[in-house]
């Protein structure tokens, strides 16, 4: 009990707090179909596929941001008091904050790449939910890989009414049309196991 109140752990019972907070609210949010992840999700630029660098390497845009930021904290505090213990087992005084806080800061962001990179492979995260596809029609994209055309279809990434990404697969519903990556698309119909779209006229209120 005293290295959990002695002033020296400070910032690991803060964690603990905020961590405890961020998971109530996005258990209150997923309740009430509003879940905070998906709205702090759609406020990131589109992440491609094998994106590399810290960001890549932390699997943002593949786990939920608000989900990797409880990873670190739960990281982060778990450890501070495991070095704090064993400071306080060998010396039989505590480290200064904020030099507990650089191993532990590490170890939070080594638990993020870790257990992220699990959770990438389990959760579907931002991958196609089990809505049905037809919901999808009239939602808008844009195409992350390849470029469509007339029986050449590209992958597009859309989102759902809940704020969830799908990747489909979609062709121009106008025959002569090439659309390349990057383009924003609104989903027109569905034909077959792909979708038809047309550029996206007004990108900027969809």
């Amino acid at each position: 009990m005293i290295i959990f109140t002695a002033p020296e752990t400070w910032p690991f019972g803060a964690a603990l707090a905020v961590m405890v907070g961020l998971s109530i609210v996005e258990g209150a949010g997923l309740m009430l179909a509003h879940s905070p992840s998906h709205i702090l999700d759609n406020l990131l630029p589109e992440m491609p596929d094998g994106a590399d660098g810290p960001l890549g390497w932390l699997h943002v845009g593949k786990v939920p941001l608000l989900v990797l930021l409880i990873l670190f904290l739960a990281g982060f505090t778990v450890s501070g008091y495991v070095i704090q213990s064993v400071a306080h087992g060998l010396a039989g005084s505590l480290l200064p904050a904020w030099l507990a806080s650089i191993p532990a800061f590490l170890a939070g962001i080594s638990t993020v790449n870790g257990v992220g990179g699990l959770l990438a492979k389990i959760v579907p995260g931002d991958e196609t939910s089990a809505v049905s596809e037809q919901t999808l029609i009239g939602r808008a994209g844009v195409i992350v890989k390849g470029h469509a055309r007339d029986g050449v279809a590209a992958e597009a990434k859309v989102r759902d009414a809940n704020g969830r990404a799908h990747y489909v697969m979609v062709e121009p519903d106008i025959a002569e049309q090439t659309l390349d990556e990057g383009t924003a698309i609104v989903l027109v119909r569905k034909a077959g196991a792909r979708f038809k779209c047309i550029r996206n006229p007004h990108p900027e209120l969809l």
